[in-house]
Order: C-alpha cells, then sequence, then structure tokens
C-alpha cells in the first residue's frame, strides 16, 4: 500500500509555466506558476501580495497545444522565496475561472 499524507481534493501539478496577474485595485504584474490544482495556484512574483487579496490571472502555457488559462484568484498566504531574493510565494484558491 502507498503512503499518502497528503489529503487533498486535487491533486497538485508541478508547472513552470509564464503568468500575467491583476491586483484588483492595485496593479499589474507578471508570474511563474510553479503549480496548479483544481483548487488553486502557487505563483513566484516580485511583490508582497497580502493575504485575502483578490487577483485575475492568465495563465499563458508554453506550447500551443494547451489555451491560456484565466481565472479570479484569493490569495491565501505570500512569503519571501530563500533561492530568489525579491520574489514571493503566493498560494492562491481558484473563485473562479473565466471564459
Amino acid at each position: 500500500m502507498q503512503d499518502y499524507d497528503e489529503k487533498r481534493n486535487y491533486p497538485r501539478m508541478k508547472i513552470e509555466s509564464p503568468a500575467s496577474f491583476e491586483i484588483v485595485g492595485s496593479g499589474t504584474g507578471g508570474a511563474i506558476v510553479k503549480n496548479l490544482s483544481g483548487g488553486g495556484v502557487l505563483m513566484w512574483i516580485e511583490r508582497e501580495v497580502a493575504p485575502g487579496a483578490e487577483l485575475k490571472i492568465e495563465i499563458k502555457p508554453v506550447n500551443d497545444i494547451t489555451p491560456p488559462m484565466k481565472a479570479e484568484l484569493k490569495v491565501v498566504r505570500c512569503t519571501p522565496v530563500a533561492e530568489a531574493d525579491g520574489s514571493f510565494a503566493v498560494a492562491c484558491e481558484i473563485s473562479r475561472i473565466l471564459g
């Protein structure tokens, strides 16, 4: 039997995909999405974002086979990335997938 400690509803997929985001009412920027699941996104950005902030994101896959994904997100946590000075790991919950 496989030992499985993670109790998520959706499996987490590791990706390395460019994205653009908008913090509602507070500006835009670029990101690298590090992982994605049916319920959330982890991305690295170059600014701190407060938990509870609402974002819109467009994930742009590196190949043309997969279409971009647009979604509304809510920030769960934001922590500095030790191995990338000046970057923040922003964990978000997906509120809504946009058309």
